[in-house]
């Protein structure tokens, strides 16, 4: 059973936390480490959301002990990081990082020190961090916080500060600009003036950085609690014009006020992400990027109307290069591309062959199509008539989506003497139309209709 935990500060304020099986195993390893002589401490993140009164997913410990001396004393380890003092330590049914005191020297790439020093003074160690909510040290064994650099009071005022000078923080890893912009999202922190100011003069390094690490930032940006606040610190800060430009150049773009009386591309946009909460990353990068060909399809009638002919088609295509470049998986980049392709369909899906709308909610991205149709439409006109009749489908189903497997193949049609080539296609989808209509359901009567409709020639 969890219980509260009484823990000192340096103000002598009281606070509390919740033990856990989690906290008990990293506590069991602190004691280990001081039964050999060295400090131990709880730090960071966990320490954070302990305060907070958030169960943190883990612990991490810094400690006096080298790795050598923590690999010695926990046979059980992972060799993570061991140029840089860290070892994961395997404890019972957890997996706990233990990082050896250091100081970090010349970040000549802008990620990674060029020389690393170990210590026994958590001060030094605490002061190489990034934000001061990130450098409280936290004892177990007698419920102590060791704040530095006034983090728990940065915490109480809601505030994102860095350890030192924020320039200098950021160049020790641009990496740390977008995890300022996560952190202020996700628990409704101000960002410190100094944040400001140093974010936009050093936004253009962040193309130094990986894909896959700037992928990883704007991913949790994009799932997490506030993703349209994401998206207008990235605005405001000018990151987005260099990581995501195709979705900075949406402002400013003019749309019909018939249908869009909110304002411009990037508004619409702001809009519907301010609907998003937690939500998967399939449909939160499909809601960021669904209207992303705007601005280059954007056309202006005799009327004076903006027009944005096949944005959809195009928009496809924008988003799969983008998804590219940031290195997604081609599993969910197609899908995304598909959900960004196909989310004019819903305007027209009570005119729409049965064929068509069942081929549509047979579909693996289904659910996110729907959601985000319904989050377009409550951003902009506030229709839902066509969202309604999908609802009234899917009851007519019996929420039953899936779509059958088609009666015959192109082996099929091979076998009935057709060469392989565009036409395939073509019958294939013809014949399975019909299917899905209900007009034909036996595969024999499949196969005689080829015969007869297209062999022939009739």
């Amino acid at each position: 059973m969890k219980k509260e935990i009484p823990i000192k500060n340096n103000s002598g304020a009281v606070t509390g936390l919740k033990d856990s099986p989690l906290f008990s195993a990293a506590a069991e390893v602190v004691c280990a480490i001081r039964e050999k002589g060295h400090n131990a401490y709880f730090v960071g993140g966990a320490v954070r959301d302990m305060l907070m009164g958030i169960a943190p997913k883990d612990i991490d410990i810094a400690t006096s002990a080298t790795p050598a001396e923590i690999s010695a004393l926990f046979p059980r380890n992972i060799q993570v990081g061991a140029s840089f003092g860290i070892v994961k330590v395997i404890h019972g049914d957890f997996i706990i990082e233990v990082a050896t005191f250091r100081e970090e020297r010349e970040y000549s790439d802008g990620r990674r020190p060029d020389n690393v020093t170990y210590t026994d003074n958590p001060r030094l160690d605490a002061a190489r961090r990034d934000f001061t909510i990130n450098s409280l040290y936290f004892d177990p064994l007698d419920r102590q916080i060791y704040d530095f650099f006034e983090g728990e009071k940065d915490i109480r005022r809601g505030l994102i500060r860095t350890v030192g000078d924020a320039e200098t923080r950021f160049s020790e890893d641009y990496l740390r600009i977008l995890r300022a912009v996560r952190f202020s999202c996700r628990f409704g922190f101000h960002l410190d003036e100094a944040i400001l100011a140093a974010t936009k003069k050093l936004a253009p390094f962040l193309k130094k950085l990986s894909a896959e690490r700037v992928r990883d930032e704007l991913n949790m940006c994009f799932t997490g609690p506030d993703p349209r606040r994401a998206l207008e610190l990235m605005m405001e800060l000018r990151i987005a014009d260099i990581v995501l430009p195709e979705v900075a150049a949406m402002k400013g773009v003019e749309q019909h006020c018939e249908y869009h009386p909110e304002g411009d591309v990037m508004v619409h946009t702001l809009i519907m992400l301010g609907h998003l909460t937690l939500p998967d990353p399939e449909l939160a990068w499909a809601v960021l990027l669904h209207d992303v060909a705007k601005p280059v399809s954007r056309s202006v009638g005799d009327d004076g109307i903006s027009h944005f002919y096949r944005h959809e088609n195009i928009g496809a295509e924008m988003a799969a290069g983008i998804l590219g470049r940031l290195k997604f998986p081609a599993s969910f980049t197609e899908k995304v591309s598909h959900i960004v392709a196909n989310h004019m369909a819903f305007s027209n899906i009570d005119k729409m062959r049965t064929a068509r709308w069942k081929r549509i909610m047979g579909a693996e991205t289904f659910p996110s199509e729907m959601e985000l149709h319904r989050i377009d439409c409550i951003s902009s006109h506030g229709k839902l008539d066509n969202f309604h009749i999908m609802l009234d489908r899917i009851k007519e189903l019996e929420n039953t989506v899936k779509l059958p497997p088609p009666l015959i193949t192109g082996t099929d049609l091979i076998n009935l003497g057709f060469t392989p080539g565009p036409a395939f296609g073509k019958i294939l989808a013809e014949i399975y139309d019909k299917q899905l209509e209900g007009i034909i359901s036996d595969r024999n009567t499949v196969l005689d209709h080829v015969k007869t409709q297209f062999i022939r020639g009739e």
